[in-house]
């Protein structure tokens, strides 16, 4: 059997917010697989798709620029290790910065934003290792998003954690900032249903089905559980099918039909998303599980 660590039992709680206990039996049936011990929680309790995509796990900020006329725009996340470093001046300037330089020479990656040069004549590497040298910490710079449109972009920063760019047509800028307010509360995974990826929507399937067969319910009705669950799931996750955040009894599909406007798409960026920290105290961990042990001994 697999050696089931304190991190990997605090980890798969993180991802599906169950208890200590019921993630390590999960885990030693899984042999350790965390993928799997999280698909066997999900089918036995019912619970939601993974927490990961909200936890923030890393520190630094979300760098955006926008074009004059909203034409072109950008985002840019830079990582740091301390909070303390992603509040300072230089930091949030040179990240800034970066989303500018994207706009301006039209990046895409950041092997090529990397190399290019900033106003000053700097290239972003040396001007990276610099900050590195004056902050004393690790900088690193980890994506960037360029949009270009006919439309309109609109741009929405959540503090410095979380940066949203919509491109949509038709509305007015009021309708792009409570789209773009939207997503970040909201956290979508893309515009509609169609763009869900075969691979993701099969995983949920496979769950539903599992979940549904427990109820030992008849195949014709486990079949329709199962559709409705899809049902549900894809306008959890898709834009459209979403309640909009300033008025749920309103979608945001009836709320673009009714301002005669559209969403070409969207980029989400949230400081941290899948990286993982490293856990500082296995000691305490291993501490607070024993505790739990007691407890339902206790009781």
């Amino acid at each position: 059997m697999a050696d089931i660590t304190a991190s990997m039992v605090k980890e798969l709680r993180e991802l599906t917010g169950l208890g200590m206990m019921e993630c390590k039996k999960a885990l030693v049936e899984a042999s350790g697989d965390i993928k799997a011990a999280e698909d066997l929680l999900r089918i036995k309790s019912g619970a939601k798709a993974s927490k990961a995509a909200s936890r923030i796990a890393a520190e630094g900020v979300i760098g955006a620029h926008i074009s004059v006329g909203n034409k072109a725009a950008a985002l840019v996340e830079v990582n740091c290790e301390t909070d303390f470093v992603a509040k300072n001046e230089d930091f949030i300037k040179f990240s800034n910065d970066l989303a500018a330089l994207v706009v301006a020479k039209k990046l895409t990656d950041t092997a090529a934003l990397g190399d290019a040069k900033l106003p000053n004549g700097e290239t972003v590497e040396n001007c990276r290792k610099e900050l590195v040298m004056k902050l004393g910490e690790n900088i690193s710079v980890r994506r960037c998003a360029h949009h270009v449109t006919e439309g309109r972009l609109t741009s929405y920063l959540h503090g410095t954690k979380i940066g949203v760019l919509v491109d949509s047509a038709g509305g007015d800028e009021a309708l792009g900032k409570d789209l773009a307010m939207h997503i970040a509360a909201s956290k979508p995974i893309c515009v509609s249903k169609d763009q869900v990826s075969a691979e993701l929507l099969e995983r949920e399937r496979q769950i539903f089905v599992a979940q549904a067969a427990e109820s030992g319910k008849p195949a014709n009705i486990v079949e329709k559980m199962v559709e409705g669950r899809v049902a549900k799931y894809l306008a959890e996750v898709t834009l459209l099918g979403q309640p909009f955040v300033k008025n749920p009894d309103q979608t945001i599909e009836k709320l673009l039909d009714e301002k005669s406007a559209k969403v070409n798409g969207f980029s989400m960026f949230v400081v941290g998303e899948g990286i993982e920290k490293k856990t500082e105290d296995f000691a305490a961990e291993v501490k607070a599980q024993q505790e739990q042990v007691n407890a339902n001994k206790a009781s």
